[in-house]
């Protein structure tokens, strides 16, 4: 699978839904993977996608700590403490399903052998810079995990945050001030505000949830698009 282009336009302002919350940002997510994919979710807000995909999608999620072939969350009744994704989460396997060491796993990620990875971040740069695993501030706790593996395997890399800090700064930014995960790797960043495109040609914005591309443009020092400037 190459990387995936953005949506024929043109842009959709949902004026009357949003912001998103945490699952409604992961239906929309589940909807943009496509068939036949094979897909890492990325530790914290990522995993909830897996909760959205549907039986049929033909999408076999892959995990680092050894599964490809997992299903959604485990259920109270149904959780088995052996059977967890990469963040400690029960989880539940779908038919077919297989395990194999760590190892192996990475090389699937190494090797290019995922279509798409959803993960969250600290910061996304108008090239696709993506900053996930330090703020860099005192006495914080790095955690790269995986990220830097999926950032450069994986052929789609796909951001799922909210767009501003709860101090109201913006997430969406044009250089990443924190240490970076990966250069130039996220081609899609999912918001609770709006979907971003990262292009040659900038930043596009596909959706948008309970405000318009006028209103984030005045909030972002990110220049925006739209499809119908394509």
């Amino acid at each position: 699978m190459t990387a995936l282009p953005p949506p024929a336009g043109p842009t959709v302002e949902h004026l009357g839904r949003g912001p998103l919350g945490r699952d409604e940002l992961a239906a929309v997510i589940a909807r943009d993977i496509p068939r036949g994919s094979y897909v890492n979710l990325g530790i914290g807000r990522p995993t909830t996608v897996a909760d959205h995909l549907s039986p049929g999608a033909g999408v076999v999620l892959h995990t680092e700590n050894g599964m490809l072939g997992m299903g959604p969350a485990a259920s109270a009744g149904e959780a088995d403490p052996d059977l967890v994704n990469a963040g400690k989460i029960p989880v539940t396997e779908l038919p077919g399903a297989s395990y194999f060491h760590q190892a192996d796993s990475f090389a699937m990620i190494r090797g290019g052998h995922i279509d798409v990875c959803v993960l969250g971040a600290f910061q996304v740069s108008g090239r696709g810079d993506l900053a996930n695993w330090h703020t860099g501030a005192p006495g914080a706790v790095p955690a790269v995990g995986g990220a830097m593996d999926l950032a450069t395997g994986a052929r789609n890399v796909f951001v799922m945050m909210t767009l501003f800090t709860k101090d109201g700064e913006p997430k969406l930014v044009p250089e990443c001030t924190y240490p970076l995960t990966g250069p130039a790797c996220v081609g899609r960043v999912y918001t609770d505000q709006a979907v971003f495109h990262i292009t040659p040609n900038g930043v596009t914005v596909s959706e948008t949830y309970g405000t318009t591309v006028r209103d984030l443009a005045a909030r972002l020092a990110v220049p925006l698009r739209t499809l119908e400037d394509r």
